[in-house]
C-alpha cells in the first residue's frame, strides 16, 4: 500500500464527520461539519484534536503541524455559533474588526481563537496573521471594507 494510500486511510479514520457529532454528544464543530471525539484535523499548520474541556463540553486541543497540509475548511473567524467548538482557530475577518477609541483595529490582521464564557462563544486574538500558514491555493480572507472613520469613541459603526 502506498504511503498516500496509507495517509487517505489514517484521515479516514480520524477526521470524517460524523452526522450525530454536536456539542451535547461531546463532538465538535469545524465550519459547520461535526466530528468525534479523538479525531483529528489540520489547519493552518496545526492538528487539531477534539477532546472534551473539564465539564465534559467539546473542544478543540492544537498542536504545531508545520508542513502539513490543511484537511477541512477555513472560512475564517465570523459568526461562529452553529459552527466550531471552542479552540478552533481562524484568519480574521472584517467581522473581527474592533475600535479603539477613533482608530479601526482590522481583523484580518490576527489569527482568532474560539473560547466560551458562560455559553456565549467569542472569538479572542491569539497572534498575528503570520502565524496561520495558508495552504496554496487557499484564498486568504478579504481586507477589512471598514475604515478609522468608522470609529467613535471606541464604537464601531
Amino acid at each position: 500500500m502506498s504511503a498516500a494510500a496509507i495517509a487517505v486511510g489514517v484521515f479516514a479514520l480520524t477526521a470524517t464527520p460524523s452526522a450525530t457529532a454536536n456539542a451535547s454528544h461531546a463532538g465538535c464543530l469545524w465550519a459547520s461539519a461535526g466530528y468525534r471525539q479523538g479525531g483529528t484535523i489540520w489547519a493552518g499548520g496545526w492538528a487539531f484534536t477534539c477532546t472534551t474541556d473539564g465539564f465534559g463540553a467539546a473542544r478543540w486541543n492544537r498542536t504545531p503541524s508545520p508542513g502539513h497540509i490543511g484537511s477541512v475548511y477555513s472560512p475564517g473567524a465570523g459568526n461562529p455559533v452553529g459552527q466550531f467548538s471552542p479552540g478552533a482557530l481562524q484568519p480574521g475577518t472584517d467581522y473581527n474588526d474592533y475600535c479603539v477609541g477613533n482608530q479601526l483595529i482590522e481583523g484580518p490582521g490576527d489569527i482568532y481563537e474560539l473560547f466560551s464564557v458562560g455559553g456565549t462563544l467569542l472569538w479572542r486574538s491569539a497572534g498575528p496573521v503570520s502565524q496561520w500558514a495558508f495552504d496554496s491555493p487557499v484564498i486568504r480572507p478579504d481586507p477589512t471594507w471598514r475604515s478609522s472613520s468608522n470609529c467613535t469613541d471606541g464604537e464601531l459603526s
